[in-house]
């Protein structure tokens, strides 16, 4: 069975530079604020979401499993 993860994005903390868009396609801007597409992903979906995740410059980002 594929392993899910959650998606997690502090709004608060968002400052809607758009770099997460840059690397993930899971990734859009909506209202100046980044958002996921779908906040529940597979393990195919996680390279590119953790890489957002990893570039965030103010951690507005969390993946769980």
């Amino acid at each position: 069975k594929m392993k899910k993860f959650k998606i997690k994005l502090d709004k608060e903390a968002c400052i809607g530079c758009g770099v997460c868009t840059s690397v993930c396609d899971n990734w859009i801007m909506d209202d100046n604020k980044a958002k996921p597409k779908k906040t529940t992903i597979s393990e195919k979906e996680l390279k590119c979401n953790k890489e957002a995740e990893d570039i965030c410059p103010v951690d507005a980002i969390k993946i769980g499993g």
